[in-house]
């Protein structure tokens, strides 16, 4: 199945959004999801826009995402975090997913960037398989650390 993909515009925002929402649920989070399409809408579109998204368009409906951002590795230089690549249930298996991908690695490699870099889950099978198949390194050793706003506050109170 071949898709269109593209930058996203503004007017994609409401999509995006609903991909972001299905993959929550894909991920067994779906009360994670705070966004709202003005979220998206200023992060995204605004003046200062902190994220970049293709799209997957079939028949006019956008089916796929791939959102990504500018880092810094002091090891490397300029990298790109793939924060969330997403085809819609009913589209997966379709190539969809490999259009996306194939797409996020040409556009950073034109950019320029020494490494790209994402996050899989480690019962994510099919994903693991397709990244390792592609030369990707799925890293052992490391984890993910996080800390959200409450935890933030939390300890900045605790310094007090």
């Amino acid at each position: 199945m071949k898709a269109i993909i593209r930058k996203a515009k503004l007017d994609d925002s409401g999509a995006i959004l609903s991909l972001i929402k299905e993959l929550a649920v894909y991920e067994k989070e779906p009360e994670s999801v705070i966004l709202s399409v003005e979220d998206i809408e200023k992060h995204g579109f605004g003046l200062k826009p902190l994220f970049n998204c293709l799209v997957a368009e079939f028949k006019g409906d956008v089916v796929g995402l791939a959102l990504y951002y500018p880092r810094y590795s002091t090891w490397k230089g300029p990298t790109f975090h793939l924060e969330d690549l997403i085809v819609s249930e009913q589209f997966k298996g379709k190539g969809i997913g490999t259009q996306l991908y194939s797409r996020f690695i040409n556009e950073s490699y034109k950019a320029g960037v020494e490494r790209i870099e994402w996050n899989v889950l480690d019962w994510n099978l099919p994903a693991i398989n397709f990244y390792n198949n592609s030369g990707a390194d799925v890293l052992q050793d490391w984890k993910t650390v996080q800390m959200h706003r409450p935890a933030m506050k939390y300890f900045l109170d605790s310094l007090k």
